[in-house]
């Protein structure tokens, strides 16, 4: 069996790792593609060294552009790949834009199309991610999900219920390898970081390309950090949004540069609290028992919150600081939702193993 393996942005890179080395322990050929969508050295080279992943069969090096000329890049450059390679199944993970261009190339060229962390929902048609999960869904033939909840989107959505396979939390097989790696007072001391902290991450578009929120953000921050020091690795594009904006980070808040994999996740194990809008974090804080503050209206990953390691509080300056309050209150609780036990990746590749082999994959119309 072949498949093709699409990574574009830094959080793919976590999720493909592990599915690379049960392809390889499983006897499959995995031809990685990666789309280059994000090609800062810092936030996709050094993944790469951290999770001991080979280089990719192929970069595409499509860099930054608006949402179509990013999506369009992807799929002409793919297009071509995909037919020079003729792959049994094409394996995407999350919802980036580099998901659904390759989704939408495989479907029409008649491949059939796994997604990993199908069925998660924000809710909320604005984000952009959210349309790219509605869309790959929407197409995809297996829907490999991690928990429950997706599951029951999915079924609501009305998809046929041989698509849905759960088989869990891939992130959580590159967390538990990392944690294995790592010694966290070596870390924390290299690092310099305080001995009590809360940890800073704002990427998304909704929050850093908004001035004013990102203005109202920075300094609820600079608020919190009068009794609690932050570390702020600050993305590419937060950076040059607040520079566009004029903005400055409160005394109390120290920003670096954006960590390597495993530094990152230290920095998460020993934090107090996170604060951040990504959502990779509120699963891997809630992995690792680190409290987590949502600065986001919606979360896709409802079960960060019912598993009481993660509050989703909006913007809201009050919402924010009695959360970090709790936090500081209490010490967190490392929870681990079912399958959520490092052999996600092993599942993957046995359910697309399984389905090419029988040829389930066949549209259900044309059996």
């Amino acid at each position: 069996m072949r498949v093709i393996v699409v990574a574009g942005a830094r959080p793919n890179f976590m999720k493909i790792a592990p599915i690379l080395r049960a392809a390889d322990a499983a006897g499959v050929e995995a031809l990685l593609v990666h789309t280059g969508q994000h090609y800062d050295a810092n936030m996709s080279d050094s993944i790469f060294r951290d999770l001991g992943m080979r280089e990719p069969d192929i970069n595409f090096h499509v860099a930054s552009g608006t949402h179509a000329e990013q999506t369009a890049a992807v799929m002409t450059a793919f297009d071509a790949y995909l037919v020079s390679v003729d792959p049994d199944a094409v394996v995407v993970v999350g919802d980036v834009n580099s998901t659904i261009a390759c989704s939408l190339v495989a479907v029409k060229r008649g491949v059939p199309v796994a997604h990993v962390e199908a069925g998660l929902r924000s809710f909320d048609r604005t984000m952009p991610e959210e349309i790219n999960r509605l869309v790959v869904d929407s197409i995809a033939e297996w829907l490999l999900t991690p928990s429950a909840d997706a599951d029951e989107n999915l079924r609501v959505e009305g998809h046929h219920a041989a698509k849905i396979i759960r088989v869990g939390n891939v992130m959580v097989d590159s967390l538990d390898d990392a944690m294995s790696r790592i010694d966290l007072d070596e870390a924390t001391a290299r690092l310099g970081l305080p001995e009590r902290f809360g940890l800073v991450t704002l990427h998304r578009a909704a929050l850093v390309d908004d001035p004013a929120l990102l203005a109202h953000v920075l300094e609820t921050l600079g608020q919190i950090s009068e009794d609690l020091p932050l570390v702020f690795p600050v993305h590419p594009r937060t950076r040059h949004a607040m520079a566009a904006a004029g903005l400055e980070h409160h005394r109390g808040i120290t920003v670096l540069e954006p960590m390597g994999y495993l530094d990152f996740v230290a920095s998460q194990a020993a934090a107090k609290v996170v604060l951040t809008d990504s959502g990779g974090l509120q699963e891997e804080t809630t992995c690792l028992g680190t409290p987590c503050v949502t600065l986001r209206e919606q979360t896709e990953r409802p079960i960060t919150v019912t598993e009481g390691t993660n509050t989703v509080v909006g913007f809201d300056r009050d919402l924010t600081t009695a959360a970090v309050a709790a936090a500081m209150a209490h010490d967190g609780t490392p929870r681990r939702p079912e399958l959520w036990d490092g052999h996600t990746a092993e599942r993957i590749i046995d359910a697309i193993g399984t389905r090419v082999a029988d040829e389930a994959w066949l549209p259900y119309a044309s059996r």
